[in-house]
Formats: C-alpha cells, sequence, structure tokens
C-alpha cells in the first residue's frame, strides 16, 4: 500500500474490484467524463455476470458497450487499446448463444486446483500425493454420511450457520412508552393479528398506535371466555404486552447477515449498522386529499438498538433505529448511486423494524 500498488490479484479478485469498488473508487476522482465511461464499462461487466440475465435486454447491452468503446477512444490513448479491449463488444452475442458467463467460467476450477494442490506433501511425487488424499477425503466423506451430527470433510460451514449469532448481551429495562410502541409495531406485522386491524381500519387511522395494544387485550379476553373459542396460543401471548426487561445485544447475526448497533460501529473499522426496509406506507398528494393510496416504498436509517422483545413463550428480535427523511436525506445521483443523509431524521415515533425485515 505505500507505493499505491495491489499485488498478487487473482482475475477473479479484479472482476470483484472492477463491478463492485472502482465505480465508488472513483466517483470524486476524476474528470466527470472519464469517470462515467469507466462506470459504464463497470455497470455492463456487472450486468453480464449476474446469475439471471434477461435476453430481450441484449441488445440493449450490446448497445451500450459499443458507446461504451467509442467513449473510452476519445478519453483514453492509443497505447490503452489491445484485443482485449475488442473483445468485450462480441460478449453479449456469446451470453446469446452460450447462456450465462458464471456457468462457464473457470473461477471454480481454479479454486479446486488449490484444494488438490494442498494435497501435494511430497514435491517430486505430486501425482502420487493428490491421488492418496483426494481417495483418503473420499472414503472418509463416505463414511460420515452414515454418522448423526457431523459435518463433512473439506465442505465450509454455510454462512448462514456462521452469521446465526449475537454478541454483547445483556438484560435492560425500557421505558413503558417506548415499550407500547415496538409492541405495537409486533401487532401491526404479524399475520395473525390481520383481521382484528382489518375490522378496526379507520378506528385506527384515528386513535393510531395509542390504545389499539390495550383494545386488542380486551378483544382477546372476551374471545377467551367462550369455551369454543378457537383463539391459538401465539394470538394468546400476543395480546399481552411483553416483559419490561428486554434482551440488548450490540451484534445480532440473521438470514445470512450480521447487523450492529451504531455505538458497536463507532469503536470498529468495519461498519455494519446501515439497514433499509421495504415498507407500505400512505401516500397523500396534499394535505386536503381524500384519496390517499398505500404503496410500496425504501426507507433508509441506522440501528441504534438490538433488542429481544420476551413474550414469555417465544421471543421477538426487533431493531430500534435512528430512520432518514426521504424528502431531504435520500437522492439518486446520475450514477445510479444512491445517497443517504444520516444527519436528516425522519419520523422519531416509527422507529421498529423486525430484525428479519432489515436489508
Amino acid at each position: 500500500m505505500k507505493d499505491l500498488k495491489l499485488i498478487n490479484l487473482k482475475s477473479h479478485d479484479c472482476h470483484t474490484l472492477m463491478q463492485q469498488l472502482l465505480p465508488v473508487a472513483i466517483r470524486g476522482v476524476l474528470p466527470k467524463e472519464v469517470r462515467n465511461t469507466i462506470i459504464r464499462l463497470c455497470y455492463f461487466f456487472n450486468s453480464i455476470c449476474s446469475k439471471i440475465i434477461d435476453p430481450s435486454k441484449l441488445q440493449q447491452l450490446q448497445d451500450e458497450v459499443v458507446v461504451t468503446l467509442c467513449l473510452l477512444e476519445k478519453y483514453f490513448p492509443p497505447a490503452f487499446f489491445d484485443v482485449m479491449v475488442h473483445l468485450t463488444v462480441h460478449l453479449p452475442r456469446e451470453i446469446k448463444f452460450c447462456g450465462p458467463v458464471w456457468l462457464r467460467w473457470m473461477y471454480s476450477m481454479e479454486r479446486y486446483m488449490k484444494i488438490l494442490k494442498g494435497y501435494v506433501r511430497n514435491w517430486h511425487r505430486p501425482e502420487g500425493c493428490i491421488i492418496e488424499c483426494y481417495i483418503a477425503e473420499e472414503a472418509v466423506e463416505f463414511c460420515s454420511e452414515y454418522l448423526a451430527n457431523t459435518r463433512t470433510i473439506g465442505v465450509p460451514k454455510g454462512i448462514e450457520e456462521r452469521i446465526e449469532s449475537r454478541s454483547g448481551f445483556k438484560v435492560i429495562p425500557i421505558d413503558y412508552k417506548t415499550l407500547c410502541e415496538a409492541h405495537y409495531y409486533v401487532l401491526q406485522n404479524t399475520t395473525v393479528v390481520d383481521p382484528y386491524m382489518s375490522k378496526n381500519e379507520k378506528w385506527l387511522q384515528a386513535e393510531h398506535k395509542r390504545s389499539f395494544s390495550s383494545w386488542f387485550k380486551r378483544k382477546i379476553e372476551m374471545e377467551l371466555a367462550h369455551p369454543e373459542n378457537t383463539i391459538s396460543q401465539q394470538i394468546r401471548w400476543l395480546a399481552h404486552e411483553p416483559k419490561r426487561e428486554v434482551l440488548s445485544y450490540s451484534g445480532y447475526g440473521i438470514g445470512g447477515y450480521y447487523y450492529n448497533t451504531r455505538d458497536h460501529d463507532s469503536k470498529s473499522t468495519t461498519q455494519n449498522s446501515g439497514v433499509m426496509v421495504e415498507a407500505e406506507s400512505l401516500h397523500m398528494s396534499t394535505a386536503k386529499d381524500k384519496n390517499p393510496i398505500y404503496a410500496n416504498m425504501l426507507y433508509y436509517g441506522v440501528i441504534e438498538d438490538i433488542w429481544e422483545l420476551n413474550y414469555t413463550q417465544f421471543k421477538i428480535p426487533v431493531f430500534r433505529c435512528k430512520w432518514v427523511d426521504n424528502k431531504g436525506g435520500v437522492k439518486v445521483d446520475e450514477n445510479g448511486f444512491t445517497l443517504v443523509d444520516l444527519n436528516k431524521e425522519g419520523d422519531p415515533n416509527d422507529q421498529f423494524i423486525f430484525a428479519s425485515q432489515a436489508k
């Protein structure tokens, strides 16, 4: 890094840098025309290397790469162009005939070659070492299939298993108002409670979250008074508020991703406290609009706390987040990057999401 050079990179490393990191790295470095041309090339490779490709868009990719190469000729010297740069114009046509690129590239074979090279113990007889180690591993894996609670050799632990973990555990009491807000969010986004929500939609719009929890509790108690009720155990426990003491974490893994709180990230070099959620919200054209509509919208924020609400029989993990105002804090620039200003706070009364909803 002292010489500002990246060395010992494999071809897959270069692809990752070009498709994911380079467009971000050069946003404020190069002149606008040069920057946009390089980003167009990065987006092209990102599109053709994706696992899902729409055949109807291949011609559009073909036209875009032709324009991109023409722009490269405008801003780069002739020495930059060789046969490899020219071959990019044929890649969309190749996909049309042969299918997605990821089914044909050699990265998986190259990785497996590294595994085989690791079998070598005697450099004078590398082929024999590879054969003996391969047979031994196959035999052990075959035997392990008949043993319970064992893991096959050579197969790494899945990311879901590695990441379904928690850190920074402690029990903290929270104020009753915040508890009611979190409890209301759980009720509002739980499928089994939907029938009670739909029956009182107009009333809920007027009362909002102020008294629905208490109404829901009384409603369930009235239905439980009938001996032939069909109330499930989940609804019975949801009708009661969670315990005042919640389990608080500084880090939480769910769905293959690991999240940290803002305080934890302030002490770390990596940042995992940012979240995005797609939620349905009420949209009105003006303050006097009498026909509002519901539509999905993306919200961006930062995790302030990670809690597990204790409903005695089960626990529900929630994130308490500080959301960004979508009107002035979120915008998309000319290169397609979403810019979020964390200093412009949105509605402070709608803080919670399920951990499983975070992206």
